[in-house]
């Protein structure tokens, strides 16, 4: 099941690395399987190896809003450096695959163990932070289209593959928009050629193209990932 690795893992050393991995378990991540309740403290954190997770938050009676995507580049549970306290999302699978898994308690105890560990966790909560924030105005100030093409990039990149599985109506629930504007927007990149969408299949068919159609965000979240995991590189 761990035909892959975790980027964030890889960047520990070897000996770290894998101290860590003996207090860890292969993970399935069934499609759409719930791995964290909102208002729940995490009982495990999650190091993604392939597929990827959807962080959704639910407010009032409006649909879940999509506030962050983890995939192998990152980690579930990365606040469990703060404590155990609840989370205010959910986590969902979005895209199947696997992960290594290890309790929260665990988690803090190696945290303690292995400075290394320590200081990947902080510069991943906090790339995660300001990812989240950079999210939360690009929500409020740009179109759809432009958000659509990010967010299909984003599923590129953890999903590692030009096809997946995704309907208009999941696309305009993560972005929280209404499912007319997907419709738009998605029309309008197949008739340039960009991607290909037939019955919840979609192709990205010239990705450079999409990324001119990305707003800014997109560029900007990658960034940040650099600009801030550099830093807990050994």
């Amino acid at each position: 099941m761990q035909s892959k690795d975790n980027t964030l893992l890889q960047q520990l050393p070897t000996a770290a690395r894998e101290r860590l991995l003996q207090h860890c378990e292969p993970f399935e991540l069934v499609l759409s399987a719930e791995l964290s309740t909102r208002g729940r403290p995490l009982a495990h954190a999650h190091f993604p190896t392939e597929g990827f997770l959807s962080l959704v938050i639910d407010v009032d009676s409006h649909p879940p809003l999509e506030v962050g995507m983890v995939g192998a580049e990152a980690m579930l549970g990365s606040e469990l450096i703060l404590g155990l306290a609840a989370t205010p999302w959910r986590a969902l699978v979005q895209g199947a695959g696997s992960s290594w898994r290890i309790g929260a308690k665990q988690l803090r105890t190696q945290i303690n163990a292995i400075p290394e560990l320590e200081a990947l966790l902080q510069a991943c909560l906090l790339a995660r932070l300001h990812q989240q924030t950079l999210a939360a105005a690009c929500q409020r100030y740009h179109q759809i289209a432009p958000r659509l093409a990010r967010w299909l990039l984003m599923m590129q990149d953890r999903s590692h593959s030009e096809c997946f599985h995704v309907t208009q109506e999941f696309m305009a629930l993560m972005l929280g928009v209404r499912r007319v504007g997907v419709t738009e927007a998605a029309g309008h990149f197949q008739d340039a050629g960009l991607i290909a969408y037939h019955r919840g299949e979609l192709t990205v068919l010239n990705r450079k193209a999409l990324e001119a159609e990305a707003c800014s965000c997109y560029a900007a979240d990658k960034a940040i990932y650099r600009r801030l995991m550099k830093y807990s590189s050994p």
